[in-house]
């Protein structure tokens, strides 16, 4: 138990410490060390898809023989559109946008760029529940320190992430509080997500698979909508690739090394 507590608690860690950067760092974040935070969050989402959720759904639909892949295709296919649909039906603003995303609404730029965040934390939250609940359930495809690795790797991205999201909201003239607040709310919806997942294991346990790549691709089709056009805006792509290299390469070693 204690260990499922860590796993749904360090992520949101993460989110609370890089959230307190607006305490000691000016208005605007560096365009440069954002974009290369932006690159390190992708590739931490990527590379964690892959070897964290996709791989273990295949490997646990091993006995479907050639059509092992099949749930993991309806997942991924699943969670693309579902964060699709939230994305279009979610007045939000992306950290570096001008124009707002989704029906037009009156709410204030500081709440769209709240719930834009929000939107990202999502998956993340998912993820980590599917993958705990997996372990929880005895299955052998993720073991402890896999579920945990998956937690350190997102906890790690979700550092850059909650300064991303109160920087902005502290150039947008609100204080440094509240600023901070609205990063650490934002990240709240992970351990929630994570939370009901598991509550939920005995009716899920059977679709795990299909969740498991569910959370894989919403957590790409963040990624590819929002994550890598933000970061290479400009055709300025250079500084973007190589925090992607870096964070894909940290969260391959943390799961192969931990899983």
């Amino acid at each position: 138990m204690s260990i499922t507590f860590w796993g749904l608690s360090i992520p949101f860690l993460g989110t609370a410490l890089g959230s307190a950067c607006v305490f000691f760092m000016h208005r605007r974040m560096n365009d440069s060390l954002q974009r290369l935070l932006l690159g390190f969050a992708a590739g931490v989402m990527i590379a964690a898809s892959v070897w964290s959720l996709l791989i273990p759904s295949m490997n646990m639909s091993e006995k479907m023989g050639r059509l092992a892949f099949l749930p993991a295709l309806v997942g991924f296919a699943g969670g693309v559109i579902f964060l699709f649909l939230l994305d279009k039906i979610t007045p939000h603003l992306h950290a570096m946008a001008n124009e707002p995303e989704g029906p037009h609404s009156s709410i204030s730029r500081t709440m769209m760029l709240f719930f834009a965040v929000t939107l990202h934390n999502i998956p993340e939250g998912m993820a980590v529940g599917v993958v705990f609940a997996s372990f929880l359930s005895g299955g052998t495809e993720i073991s402890s320190a896999g579920a945990l690795a998956l937690s350190i790797g997102i906890a790690i991205q979700n550092f850059p992430e909650g300064a991303i999201i109160s920087m902005p909201l502290r150039s947008e003239g609100n204080s440094r509080t509240k600023s901070f607040f609205y990063g650490v709310f934002s990240g709240a919806v992970e351990p929630v997500a994570a939370l009901l997942t598991i509550l939920l294991t005995s009716f899920v346990l059977p679709f795990l698979p299909y969740l498991l790549a569910f959370a894989a691709g919403a957590m790409v089709y963040v990624v590819v909508e929002e994550l890598i056009p933000e970061a290479t805006r400009n055709e300025k792509t250079d500084i973007c690739t190589i925090g992607f290299a870096l964070g894909f390469a940290l969260m391959m070693v943390l799961d192969v090394a931990l899983g």
